[in-house]
C-alpha cells in the first residue's frame, strides 16, 4: 500500500472541536467488513451487534495534562514543551517535544508557571524536535507530579481544537481512565457511558480492561510513500492474567472480541501464540498495521473517523478492508459526519 492512497479531502468545519453532550449519542457507521453493507445508529447501539459471552477489549490509560506553556532563561522568550514519557522517577527526568525547538540547547533553563515555580533544565538533544528534561524540584515526588500537572494543559491536539477550555478536562479522558500515562486520547473508549456500561451487564457482555499509553506517535505525519519503510514511535502496553484470561475464554468458547479503538486493537496483535492466544505482558510496541493484514484476535473493531494519510486510517483500512472502509469514509463526508478525537464513530463487523 502506498501513503496516497489514504488521502482525501478533509473540509476544515468536519473537524469536531467538541464532543456530543452525551458520549453514547454520537454517530455510529457500521461497515459489514465481508460485504461491504453500510448501516447508520447512534453510538449505543453499538451493543445491538453483540450478546451474551462477548468480550470488549478497553484501553483504560489515563491522559496527563502534557502541554506546558514556559519561558526560557535570559530572553525570556515564550516556549511550549509537550512532555513525552517520564524517564527517571527521582531525577525528574521527561522526554518532550520543545517548541519552537530551534534555538533551544543543552544547559539552557526553562520556566513555568507566573512566579517561575518549576525551572527545567535541557540535559539532551535526542532528535531535532526532541529534548529531555531535568526537572529542578527540591519537594517530595508526589509534590513535583501536583506541581507539574498543575501547571499543564489537557493535550487536545491543536489542529482540532486551538484553545481548550474547562470541558476538556473531563471530555478528553475516558470514564474508565485509571493508569496514568497516556498524552492523547483513546478516543473510541471515550464513547462509552455508565449508562451503556450497564446496558452491557444487562446483556452478559464482558469487559477487559488492558493499558496503552498512548502517544503522539499515530498523529505523527507518515513521510514515506511506501508504508513498509514506515516506523511506528512505541507505546508502552500492558496486558494482565485477568484480562488475557478473559480474552482466550472468549475465543476459546465462541464469542466475538470487539477491539476497542486502534491502540487496543495494536496491542491485542503485538504477541500472539501460534494457537491464536494473547499472553500477559508488560512490553513496548511499535507494530504498525496496515493493508494487508490477517488479524488473530479481534472479531470486530470500533474506532472514530480519522485524519488523512493518517495510521490509525491504516489500521482501520486493515481491518475492514481497503476498498470498503474508503468508501465507508465517502458516505461519511457526503452524510457530514464528524470527524477527529471528538467525532463520530465507525464500527467494522
Amino acid at each position: 500500500m502506498k501513503l496516497s492512497q489514504f488521502q482525501f479531502n478533509l473540509p476544515k468545519e468536519r473537524i469536531a472541536q467538541d464532543p456530543p453532550r452525551w458520549r453514547d449519542e454520537c454517530r455510529l457507521m457500521v461497515l459489514n467488513r465481508k460485504t461491504g453493507e453500510i448501516e447508520h445508529k447512534l453510538f449505543k447501539d453499538i451493543i445491538d451487534y453483540f450478546g451474551k459471552g462477548d468480550t470488549f477489549v478497553f484501553n483504560d490509560t489515563k491522559v496527563i495534562p502534557a502541554r506546558l506553556y514556559g519561558k526560557k532563561e535570559k530572553t525570556g522568550a515564550d516556549i511550549m514543551v509537550f512532555l513525552l514519557r517520564e524517564l527517571g522517577r527521582e531525577q525528574r527526568l521527561w522526554d518532550v517535544i520543545v517548541d519552537p525547538a530551534r534555538k533551544i540547547r543543552i544547559g539552557n533553563k526553562l520556566y513555568f508557571g507566573e512566579d517561575d515555580s518549576l525551572v527545567a533544565e535541557v540535559i539532551d538533544n535526542t532528535t531535532s524536535r526532541g529534548r529531555t528534561l531535568r526537572f529542578l524540584f527540591d519537594g517530595s515526588y508526589d509534590e513535583f507530579k501536583k506541581t507539574l500537572f498543575s501547571l499543564g494543559e489537557t493535550p487536545v491536539p491543536l489542529f482540532i481544537k486551538p484553545k481548550v477550555n474547562a470541558a476538556d478536562k473531563e471530555n478528553y479522558q475516558t470514564i474508565f481512565a485509571r493508569n496514568e500515562g497516556a498524552v492523547a486520547l483513546p478516543a473510541a473508549g471515550a464513547h462509552f457511558s455508565r449508562e451503556l456500561f450497564n446496558r452491557m451487564i444487562l446483556k452478559d457482555i464482558n469487559k477487559a480492561f488492558i493499558t496503552v499509553h498512548m502517544g503522539i506517535g499515530q498523529f505523527r505525519k507518515v513521510d514515506v510513500e511506501d508504508l513498509s519503510k514506515h516506523r511506528m514511535d512505541a507505546e508502552r502496553m500492558i496486558i494482565s492474567e485477568e484480562a488475557a484470561d478473559l480474552i482466550n475464554s472468549t475465543k476459546s468458547s465462541g464469542g466475538k472480541i470487539l477491539a476497542v479503538g486502534t491502540t487496543t486493537l495494536r496491542a491485542l496483535e503485538t504477541y500472539v501464540t501460534t494457537e491464536k492466544e494473547v499472553k500477559p505482558k508488560d512490553i513496548w510496541t511499535n507494530k504498525f498495521i496496515f493493508p494487508p493484514y490477517e488479524f488473530s484476535v479481534p472479531d470486530a473493531f470500533v474506532s472514530g473517523f480519522h485524519m488523512p494519510e493518517s495510521t490509525m486510517l491504516m489500521s482501520q483500512a486493515a481491518f475492514g478492508g481497503f476498498d470498503h472502509v474508503m468508501h465507508a469514509y465517502q458516505v461519511a463526508l457526503e452524510m457530514e459526519y464528524n470527524f477527529g478525537c471528538y467525532g463520530d464513530a465507525l464500527l467494522i463487523v
